[in-house]
């Protein structure tokens, strides 16, 4: 292993712990909602955040959820200047190919729990060698300076792979990821051989008359562009404001964060109690490590959701390496095969119904399938070692 790179164990101090669970717990949460029979019309409902908050005073352990985290190898690099958290989770099969998954926000790499074990594992399918960054400003990432794009991220990225030996690599990625597997795929192609997503905005031919998924999935959009988006304003022209509101409040995490685990999921994982303690998971790891504030920064310093698919339509931003698509019906912006192939490569197209924006999490199963799909197509047909 380079020198460069070390090894790195989540080990949040008992000090921390114990002022985590007092803050939590002498947190004065609302009791009723804003007005009479409020429902969700002003936002999530007062039952939901209740049942969640309940949870995490009475039925859950952080340091239960430490001892789990890591199971997985963690490490840290550092690139241009940025120290890079990682899990680098290497297969023990000589076939194994190298797989880069990129979360988004308010994700993590804890996102890929589900499926780095899967994936590693050596079996008649093709085993990998999973690599899990966190994005620069999340987690034990550092903060990265002014005008840091998602290529950015991409170039970084690209040099961490290289700098732990591997020259080719696969990229699995959805949300803020997306426009990092993008860049890999279109600009980096000698390397990035394979890219699947769960998350690809792409516009429509014009004219196209909408089929009947696609219909269902534009008027959902058209409400989530409308109703859903106060969280993204404030951060891409107010981080300070979220950063101070926030950083020192888990509970305000949790309602922050929570809310899009609430509304941009499959509403059949939610309410389960393992849906439960991924949130409050993720919200503790953001806590712990003070990133509430610099998470933001891919809303400001990046396109913006409405100016997405016009983006992924620049010649610069088209991905040249094979590439797949899985669109989750739940998911906030699902795109069909007629829209994305309009942005690529595409060689690998499915639809699933049962997930939504937290593909790795929600549909585990179905991630590691269509993975191992794309790039067996990919190397078959770049003729890359097996």
């Amino acid at each position: 292993m380079s020198e460069a790179v070390k090894p790195y164990k989540i080990a949040i101090p008992d000090v921390e712990v114990d002022r985590y669970y007092r803050k939590i717990r002498d947190t004065r949460v609302p009791t009723k909602d804003i007005v009479p029979n409020a429902g969700n019309d002003y936002g999530f409902t007062t039952e939901w955040a209740t049942d969640l908050y309940e949870t995490w005073t009475n039925n859950y352990d952080w340091r239960e959820e430490e001892r789990n985290i890591n199971r997985w190898p963690h490490f840290t690099t550092e690139l241009e200047g940025l120290d890079i958290h990682f899990i680098h989770a290497r297969s023990s099969s000589s076939t194994a190919f190298p797989l880069l998954m990129v979360h988004g926000w308010p994700g993590s790499f804890h996102e890929f729990d589900q499926v780095i074990g899967p994936l590693t594992e050596p079996s008649t399918a093709r085993p990998f060698h999973c690599i899990v960054p966190s994005l620069p400003g999340f987690c034990w990432s550092s903060g990265p300076p002014r005008g840091w794009k998602l290529q950015d991220t991409a170039r970084i990225f690209h040099k961490l792979m290289q700098r732990l030996g591997y020259h080719e690599y696969a990229v699995q990625t959805g949300d803020w990821g997306h426009w990092v597997g993008r860049e890999l795929g279109a600009n980096y192609s000698d390397a990035c051989r394979a890219v699947h997503f769960n998350f690809a905005p792409a516009p429509l031919p014009e004219g196209a008359e909408l089929t009947d998924r696609e219909a269902k999935v534009a008027a959902r959009v058209d409400e989530w562009l409308e109703n859903h988006m106060g969280y993204a304003i404030m951060m891409r022209t107010r981080p300070h404001t979220v950063g101070w509101m926030l950083q020192d409040n888990p509970v305000g995490i949790m309602v922050w964060l929570g809310e899009k685990y609430n509304e941009a999921a499959d509403p059949a994982k939610q309410g389960r109690a393992e849906w439960k303690r991924h949130i409050l998971t993720t919200v503790s790891l953001y806590y712990f490590s003070n990133c509430i504030m610099t998470s933001s920064l891919p809303y400001y310093e990046n396109v913006r959701h409405e100016n997405f698919a016009a983006f992924a339509m620049r010649p610069e931003n088209k991905i040249k390496c094979p590439f797949g698509y899985t669109s989750f019906f739940w998911d906030t912006e699902p795109s069909s095969r007629r829209a994305v192939e309009r942005t690529g490569n595409l060689v690998f197209y499915s639809e699933r119904n049962d997930g939504g924006h937290f593909a790795a999490t929600e549909c585990p199963d179905g991630i590691v399938d269509d993975v191992r799909e794309v790039v067996d197509i990919a190397l078959s047909k770049s003729g890359s070692r097996a």
